[in-house]
């Protein structure tokens, strides 16, 4: 499901309105406005340094590409994972180059460059001055100080450590390869709790009620059926949990409404269930087909929903926006592999 290659370079052609197509204007700088908009995270070829990432402003439906490279007249790296905004900082995490570009939000420009990583996943502050990074393959987690963007300690936790989430002072990891969910104390560094979830947890998010949700995507080589756990952040109990039909089913990408009462993922589809009634033997809310649907995302101002779809892994992909009703509004062109989605408010 984590696919890392690919061929081709990345030229982004996008239509915002179905009637007035608009050019991508690969020299245009970022501009960021209160209207928000969506930066879209393309992952590039594997071992081709032709990660990018591009930008729709929701102010004037402006779409900017390559948005880092035409900041700093260099590649962004090879692999683009995820991407966090801490204060006025855009940390974006460049899985196989082993680092962390740190950019201004503004204007994209350049601040630092966070080395010595083995294959970093996903980064969350964790104070002003700290924050977690996971990994596919180094068995840690790492410990950056952001006030000098360096590593300056590991934490042992053995397996491909995914998505993370900062919830009542403490730190709660995925793992795909563990069926636990770990839990970490940000003041003194330390693993506090391991909680049994399903196995190969992928992704995690708060409801509007402050409970968290862990997707787990099972394995079906091992007969394992994906799942979903509900855990109380402040004991650390697992309230709920459902289990998928069959092991052929292995969901990924949970993400959540702004209201907190709706989930999406990916599973042959677009799912989506009520916090208060989670069934997972219905037909998906939007059917996949043909398509090869790789990233998901929700925009919390409007509610739409983002798809991205990585067709072949090797030309341009596609990104879909529907409403939340679940009609398709538009589509356009990507870039090579495009993973995810960061949305500004």
């Amino acid at each position: 499901m984590y696919r890392l290659f690919t061929l081709v370079i990345i030229l982004v052609c996008l239509s915002c309105k179905k009637d007035k197509p608009i050019k991508p204007d690969p020299e245009k700088p970022i501009q960021i406005t209160p209207q928000g908009g969506v930066f879209i995270l393309n992952e590039g070829n594997y071992q081709w340094g032709n990660a990018s990432i591009d930008f729709y402003n929701n102010a004037d439906s402006s779409y900017s590409t390559n948005v880092f490279k035409t900041a700093n007249d260099r590649p962004l790296g090879d692999v683009f994972q995820s991407m966090e905004i801490i204060g006025s900082k855009a940390y974006l995490v460049v899985n196989n180059s082993g680092k962390i570009e740190v950019v201004n939000l503004s204007d994209f420009k350049s601040l630092a460059s966070i080395n010595g990583l083995t294959s970093p996943r996903y980064i969350k502050a964790v104070s002003e001055t700290k924050a977690y990074v996971t990994d596919y393959a180094s068995n840690v987690i790492s410990v950056l100080d952001l006030t000098n963007n360096t590593v300056i300690k590991t934490i042992p936790c053995r397996g491909f450590t995914e998505e993370l989430i900062f919830s009542s002072g403490k730190v709660f990891v995925t793992n795909l390869k563990s069926e636990y969910l770990y839990v970490f104390n940000p003041i003194t560094d330390l693993l506090t709790d391991s909680i049994k979830t399903g196995y190969a947890s992928n992704s995690i998010r708060k409801d509007k009620n402050g409970k968290l949700w862990i997707l787990c995507s099972g394995e079906n080589t091992g007969g394992i059926p994906g799942s979903i756990h509900r855990v109380n952040p402040e004991t650390n109990l697992v309230e709920y949990s459902v289990h998928f039909p069959n092991a052929n089913q292995n969901p990924f990408k949970l993400r959540i409404n702004s209201e907190g009462d709706m989930l999406y993922f990916l599973n042959n589809g677009i799912c989506r269930a009520s916090i208060n009634n989670i069934e997972l033997d219905t037909q998906p809310f939007i059917v996949q087909n043909n398509l090869n649907f790789y990233g998901l995302g929700v925009e919390p101002k409007t509610g739409i929903i983002y798809i991205a779809d990585a067709i072949d892994y090797v030309q341009k992909g596609k990104i879909m926006r529907y409403s939340k009703e679940g009609n398709l509004i538009n589509s356009f062109n990507a870039g090579i592999i495009p993973g995810d989605f960061y949305f500004l408010e």
